[in-house]
């Protein structure tokens, strides 16, 4: 039974990129509409007399007790399911949705169906790709959910879609009970935002409800045996298939790589004897292995949906990833110098390590709780030096002294924004020609910076000043 909005008291939980359009929509319906906000900073003042100005009752700095009369929260996802607003809901019998839930919730009958990407790294990419090669075979599309157009314009607004390429963060899928996609993928699995689910086995069961009721394919990672383990345990819709992604030759029901080929043995007549070429390795901008795989899955989305395989070559070549996601900056005297700011835990820096040779790797910034040991003893035949910045870059000097001493290590320590240019100085000295200096810090990037985008344009403004 449709949730009827006319009349219902409805609480927004959070103000910002999806409160504020998720209070607006729920008042649009009828619904009375009270937004409840931890903090009280000028933004959220701004935030808070834009909506009340169209009737919206708005509460800052109380985001923990629950409105009188709340028959509904939606909440942004980032809120922790263990706050007291949460808790005084369970009680009190009031469901809680998420911003995607209620755009799952608001679609039209004849809306257009999801394909839905999560992961612990390169959902992002993936989505883009996927997005890409979509409208490649001709179809209206768009990247949407943490990316591009917001899930609530892209259900409620007046542009027409055959298909949506939908990022989703485990944050959102907890709160999506009801979400049921086209098909899914989810990338990989490894710890991450452990704080906020409490263990590794809840972080993986909410990636996990990306698969419920899929109608046509569970796409999951060959190399990852727990995105395969996600699909097995899934509730889905009869005849929906299991299909795998991998960098090796592929098995029938999988999409795999053969002789520098993407290849397709999942949605072909006779899989079991025949193979379609969809696109060549180096139509993979750029051909890292992470990359590689990242494609392999968008491909294998919009095969389910039936896209033919020149589309997915021409969205392949049509696509340029965004900026600080192993992005070539410059080459100076023979060395490389790549950004991938964007690489803020361990698993996305095991990935850029791996697409490189010989690397001098700049590392650092805060740790999150993460452990730097596996990562270090995985990369260390790959190191020709490690130049570490911020807070914590003290936990990865420490696994470097235990996994690869004999790798030089220059430890600034510095955590102003400056540190970036000595940081590249420091590196273009230990580096050969042939070599690759990386940005890959492992590590969030707000103990120097705003965010990683100011930290790779840093990085990209210091070797620019290299080649002056």
């Amino acid at each position: 039974m449709p949730f009827e909005f006319q009349g219902k008291h409805v609480t927004v939980a959070g103000l910002g990129v999806s409160g504020v359009p998720a209070a607006k929509v729920l008042h649009g319906l009828g619904a009375r509409v009270t937004v409840v906000n931890d903090g009280a900073d000028e933004r959220a003042r701004a935030q808070a007399a834009e909506l009340e100005a169209l009737g919206i009752t708005v509460r800052l700095g109380d985001g923990d007790t629950l409105p009188d009369g709340t028959e509904l929260i939606v909440t942004a996802p980032g809120w922790k399911p263990t706050k007291p607003l949460f808790t005084a809901a369970g009680q009190a019998g009031v469901p809680v949705w998420g911003d995607v839930e209620l755009a799952w919730r608001l679609r039209r009958p004849d809306s257009a169906p999801w394909l839905a990407v999560t992961g612990t790294n390169g959902k992002t990419t993936t989505v883009q790709m996927l997005a890409s090669i979509l409208k490649a075979a001709g179809l209206r599309t768009a990247a949407v959910g943490n990316i591009g157009v917001s899930l609530l314009d892209a259900v409620t607004g007046d542009e027409e879609y055959d298909v949506l390429a939908v990022e989703l963060s485990s944050y959102q899928l907890h709160w999506a009970p009801s979400l049921r996609a086209h098909s899914a993928a989810v990338l990989n699995l490894a710890p991450d935002h452990l704080d906020w689910h409490g263990s590794m086995e809840a972080y993986a069961a909410d990636k996990g409800r990306i698969y419920e009721g899929n109608h046509v394919a569970c796409v999951y990672n060959v190399a990852d045996k727990a995105t395969e383990d996600l699909v097995r345990e899934a509730d889905v819709e009869e005849g929906c298939r299991a299909i795998g992604f991998t960098l090796g030759s592929p098995a029938p029901s999988q999409l795999g790589v053969v002789d520098g080929i993407l290849v397709d043995r999942a949605f072909v007549e006779n899989r079991h004897k025949n193979a379609q070429e969809l696109a060549e390795v180096s139509d993979v901008n750029p051909p890292a292995p992470h990359n590689i795989a990242n494609a392999l899955a968008a491909a294998a989305l919009a095969r389910a949906f039936g896209v033919p395989a020149a589309a997915v070559r021409d969205g392949l070549r049509a696509f340029t990833p965004d900026a600080h996601r192993i992005a070539h900056v410059a080459d100076v005297d023979g060395v490389a110098y790549v950004d991938d700011s964007k690489a803020t835990n361990t698993h996305a820096t095991e990935a850029s390590l791996a697409a490189y040779e010989s690397i001098v790797w700049i590392a650092g910034g805060l740790a999150k709780g993460a452990t730097f040991d596996e990562l270090v003893a995985g990369a260390a035949k790959r190191l020709r030096g490690a130049v570490l910045i911020g807070a914590d870059r003290a936990l990865i000097r420490e696994a470097l002294t235990r996994h690869a001493p004999e790798v030089p290590v220059v430890d600034l320590d510095r955590t102003d924004t400056g540190a970036m240019l000595q940081a590249v100085q420091e590196a273009r000295r230990l580096a050969r020609p042939g070599d690759t200096v990386l940005l890959a810090p492992a590590c969030a990037s707000m103990d120097m910076f705003t965010n990683y985008n100011q930290r790779g344009d840093a990085f990209a403004q210091a070797v620019r000043e290299l080649g002056a």
